[in-house]
């Protein structure tokens, strides 16, 4: 009877975090909304300026069953030769890889602003020991991490289970201490604008320092319609705690025209504060060249 108590007392905190929020979304609502910001929108951020930045924001991924610490190795010095290949550009935000590689990249990345980091928790699934996931965070950690990417454990949160999956988080943020934790919702498996916004809301109110779409092994990844979803409810949050949350777009970005549709809903909805690579994420590796390519003006395979 006290164990029922406590988890009807904890699961009450919960839906009391949620109803500070408009979590009853009407999907085609959303679909017709984002629809009408982008056609209202896009075509102005299509221009030069706005895709330097966005090279400067991407989080360049290598998460393969080949990666090796040579392939690493190699990815990572990619990053290092940009730097006299194109002084005039700022690099990549970031480099993403497996936990067991963040020692290899650390060893080996030596320019200047560009951060280490690591999926994390049972990726790409969280289902694992909590156990693990705390280890496998740590001695990423450890080994030079400064960023850490998890996912929500799906099942528990898609049963209800908002306790279990907010202390997930809250340990895993406390195991990140002031390093940044990127939350994935995986949001193509969540069932609609309604759970992603529920979802969105526990992994801040949990500690997460941003919230992400996707893995990218999972279909539907990033869509226009999550992405509108989440940046509204970090605009509200933001608004009832003061506290910043970022936004990283992941998963299906296969184009230019991909990440400024991403950019516009983020300038529009969340603001010009929220346009730095410090909020403002795009998590892909395919993108790195076709940007490089439009900013040069010819073709680049560079990386």
């Amino acid at each position: 009877m006290e164990n029922q108590l406590a988890n009807t007392e904890n699961n009450d905190k919960y839906m009391e975090a949620l109803s500070k929020y408009n979590t009853n979304l009407n999907d085609a609502d959303i679909k017709a909304e984002t629809e009408a910001l982008l056609d209202q929108r896009l075509t102005e951020n299509d221009n030069i300026d706005v895709k330097k930045f966005l090279f400067n924001c991407i989080d360049l991924t290598t998460l393969k069953s080949t990666d090796s610490d040579k392939s690493v190795m190699d990815f990572t010095n990619k990053v290092n030769l940009f730097v006299d290949k194109y002084p005039d550009l700022k690099n990549v935000a970031a480099i993403c890889v497996y936990p067991n590689f963040a020692e290899i990249v650390n060893d080996t990345l030596e320019a200047d602003d560009v951060n280490i980091a690591c999926v994390s928790g049972g990726f790409p699934s969280s289902q694992t020991f909590q156990e693990v996931k705390v280890a496998e965070t740590a001695m990423a950690l450890k080994d030079g991490a400064d960023e850490i990417d998890i996912v929500i454990p799906v099942g528990k949160f898609l049963s209800g289970d908002y306790e279990g999956m907010c202390d997930e988080i809250e340990e895993l943020k406390d195991v990140c201490g002031d390093k940044h934790l990127k939350v994935i919702l995986e949001t193509g498996l969540l069932g609609g604008a309604s759970n992603i916004k529920k979802a969105s809301i526990l992994s801040m109110y949990s500690g997460a320092d941003f919230i992400k779409t996707s893995t990218g092994k999972e279909k539907p990844a990033a869509t226009p319609e999550a992405a509108y979803v989440m940046c509204h409810a970090i605009k509200e949050y933001h608004k009832l705690t003061g506290r910043k949350i970022g936004f990283k777009p992941a998963g299906g970005i296969d184009c230019v025209k991909d990440a400024l549709v991403y950019y516009t809903i983020v300038k529009n909805v969340l603001g010009e504060e929220w346009l730095s690579n410090e909020f403002f994420r795009l998590g892909t590796s395919r993108l790195a060249n076709m940007l490089l390519s439009e900013i040069v003006g010819e073709e680049t395979k560079f990386f």
